[in-house]
C-alpha cells in the first residue's frame, strides 16, 4: 500500500466518524420510543431477562436498516440529477457549489455515516478496488459503457 493510499484511509474514516457524530447528534440515529425503552429496561422493575429482551428491542430500533440507508444515498444521487436537468445552478444552502456538487458531497456524507457506523471498511474496498481496477484489460474486456 502507497502512503497516499494509507493517507486516504486514515483520512477517509476519520471523516466517516466525523460524519457520523454528527448525525448521530442531530438525531438521525436516534428513536424515542427506544430511548423510552431503554431507561424502563435500565430500571429496577422487571427480572434481568425482561430488562436485557427490552435492551434488545431497542437497539434494534436505533438501528437504521441497509435498505433505508442505500435508498436515502439513492436519492441524493436523483436529486443530483435533478440539478443537472436544471442546468446545474448554486446549491440553495451551500451557493459557492454547485447543486450537483452539493448533492454528490451528501452522498458521500451517507457513505461516511453509515459505513462508521456499521463499521465496514469503505475506505480500504476503495484503495482494493482501484488497484485491481489497474490490472483490468481496457473497458473490462469489451464492456461498452
Amino acid at each position: 500500500m502507497t502512503n497516499t493510499q494509507q493517507q486516504f484511509i486514515e483520512s477517509f474514516n476519520a471523516l466517516a466518524t466525523e460524519a457520523h457524530d454528527t448525525a448521530v447528534s442531530k438525531g438521525w440515529w436516534g428513536n424515542e420510543d427506544a430511548e423510552i425503552l431503554s431507561l424502563i429496561a435500565d430500571g429496577d422493575q422487571m427480572d434481568s431477562q425482561d430488562s436485557l429482551r427490552l435492551s434488545e428491542i431497542a437497539t434494534r430500533m436505533k438501528q437504521k436498516n441497509n435498505g433505508e440507508m442505500i435508498g436515502l444515498m439513492h436519492s441524493e444521487l436523483s436529486e443530483a440529477l435533478e440539478a443537472l436537468r436544471h442546468g446545474n445552478p448554486p446549491d440553495d444552502k451551500i451557493p459557492e457549489f454547485s447543486g450537483v456538487e452539493a448533492e454528490l458531497a451528501d452522498v458521500i456524507i451517507r457513505i461516511f455515516d453509515l459505513a462508521s457506523q456499521r463499521g465496514w471498511r469503505v475506505a480500504e474496498a476503495l484503495v482494493a478496488k482501484m488497484e485491481m481496477n489497474k490490472g483490468r484489460s481496457v473497458k473490462h474486456g469489451g464492456k461498452l459503457f
